[in-house]
């Protein structure tokens, strides 16, 4: 407890009377940028989402809905042209008006200075102001889910006052957007906010903002159960915590939200050396894994078992495109690779160290082969620290690691081809590209394409090619889907239970305080 009295130290500093309507919302993310075309991490994903407007948002049910746009936009017939309505009456924290031009200009920055461009510069041309408050975009090849890449908050409009005399230069501790809030300070671990008075929509139902970031888990939960802080988002919560903190609020003495679930673990398997670049030994590693079990031993249930590389919210999705857990089948075909009976193969898994639920994994799973196919197979399991592994993905240095991803827009695309799309290849083998870049160097002839295609394709024609590319996949085994992680966050029960929008991210302009009867005051 003394330990945890030491890092709740920092919070003292955005302690502020409760009558001031203020609330402190806490997690593990530290945030190194909130320039949107530096940003990157889910904290500052979750920042720019409260102070910045896209031009359309996803809603918890998951409807594209104009924000900054005011329709959806509107096509040429080729499907290589489209015009975006904009709202009028907007203003930058800066005072200055956002328009058409303003919206060229961010676009233009991201795609010039971006650590993410490629959302942008891989899809599209051209973009210029075709009217005050009318966007043009010029698109490489027809692109069905354009409104959900719009939706992506690193595309946020920027004000051109502030930004344009930087030139391509990075503006890392201040924000001039849109947004409900203002941002009035910033360093890696605390950021203000306060409530823009001039915002074009609804005003938030708090007086202001204060983000935190603790140093550990520990710190996090003690934290909420001192009521040092009024909201707690679970991003890097020990699953532990997060079960007793779900139990809380089952009783209830917390409020609970849960959002949806658009982030997958997965394993990638390098299938261009040995011992993998056999099919049949992947495919025995697959048929392996008693997800069920992990899920439950890792995080109680929390973490749904997951048999698909697109989560099944999304259209395009194959809920039961990998095998499911069968021991006697995965001896079979270790047997026909010459294993069982005093020949156990050596399968090395690479785990992230500083990712508790990881080492959690690789320790189940190994009990869980060592006692249903120990004579077959043998987990070796190491740790690396999550940087240094990224580094060395691309190397090819990892037979096997556990990951995860989320995509930066909910769209099935932007899910399968972060993983399987590949820009040069040799037979099945991937030489560059996303493929090669995320470890498992698999792809096959016409692959890309197929990707491609389906990006122009729309409704159940694209759901069924989207479907046809998982079911090549689970045969060929790159990756192995583990689990999928819902989002969750927790507040005080002074405080409104935590909502959250399509994109996993709490919306928290509708945080506030309630009055004695439980109601807002």
């Amino acid at each position: 407890m003394a330990m945890v009295g030491a890092l709740l130290v920092p919070l003292a500093a955005c302690q502020t009377p409760r009558s001031s309507g203020r609330l402190v919302v806490a997690s593990k993310n530290r945030i190194d940028s909130v320039d949107p075309a530096q940003a990157y991490s889910f904290g500052a994903m979750q920042l720019l989402s409260a102070i910045g407007d896209p031009l359309y948002v996803i809603t918890a049910e998951g409807r594209i809905e104009p924000r900054l746009a005011t329709a959806l936009p509107r096509l040429s017939a080729d499907g290589l042209t489209a015009w975006v309505p904009l709202r009028r009456g907007v203003s930058f924290h800066d005072g200055s008006r956002f328009d058409a031009a303003a919206m060229v200009f961010t676009l233009k920055r991201f795609m010039a200075i971006g650590k993410l461009s490629y959302l942008v510069g891989d899809r599209l041309t051209a973009v210029r102001a075709s009217g005050p408050y009318e966007l043009e975009l010029r698109l490489k090849r027809p692109f069905s889910a354009l409104p959900e890449l719009l939706s992506a908050i690193n595309l946020t409009p920027l004000s051109p006052a502030a930004y344009g005399p930087l030139g391509q230069r990075f503006l890392n501790d201040r924000f001039v957007g849109t947004g409900p809030y203002k941002l009035t300070s910033a360093n890696d671990q605390q950021q203000r906010l306060e409530p823009f008075e001039h915002y074009w929509g609804q005003r938030p139902a708090n007086g202001g903002l204060d983000l935190v970031s603790l140093a550990n888990s520990t710190a996090l939960y003690g934290a909420l159960r001192s009521g040092e802080v009024d909201v707690l988002l679970s991003t890097s919560l020990d699953g532990d915590q997060q079960m007793a903190l779900h139990h809380s609020a089952q009783r209830g003495q917390l409020n609970e939200g849960v959002g949806p679930a658009l982030e997958i673990g997965y394993l990638s398997l390098l299938t261009d050396h040995p011992p993998l670049d056999n099919p049949s030994l992947r495919q025995a590693v697959a048929l392996s894994l008693d997800r069920r079990l992990i899920s439950e031993r890792v995080s109680q249930g929390l973490r749904a078992p997951l048999r698909d590389l697109v989560p099944p919210s999304l259209k395009g999705s194959s809920p039961r495109a990998w095998p499911s857990y069968d021991p006697a089948r995965a001896r079979r075909l270790y047997r026909q690779a010459g294993y069982c009976g005093g020949r156990a193969l050596a399968l090395p898994l690479t785990f992230r160290s500083n990712v508790p639920s990881d080492r959690l994994f690789a320790l189940i799973w190994q009990a869980q082969l060592q006692r249903d196919l120990g004579d077959c197979v043998r987990l070796e399991i190491t740790g690396m620290e999550a940087t240094t592994a990224y580094r060395q993905l691309g190397d090819g240095a990892f037979t096997m690691i556990l990951l995860d991803w989320m995509g930066d827009f909910p769209d099935a695309g932007n899910y399968l081809t972060p993983l399987l799309g590949c820009d040069q290849a040799q037979g099945n083998r991937c030489l560059k590209g996303a493929s090669a870049a995320s470890g498992s160097f698999w792809t096959r002839p016409g692959l890309d394409a197929d990707l491609r295609r389906s990006e122009g394709l729309t409704g159940p024609t694209r759901a069924v090619l989207l479907r046809s590319i998982q079911a090549e996949a689970a045969a060929a085994v790159p990756y192995l889907p583990v689990w999928l992680v819902s989002p969750r966050a927790w507040s005080l029960p002074r405080i409104s239970a935590p909502e959250f929008d399509g994109s996993g991210r709490v919306v928290l302009s509708r945080l506030q305080r309630r009055g004695p009867g439980g109601s807002p005051p």
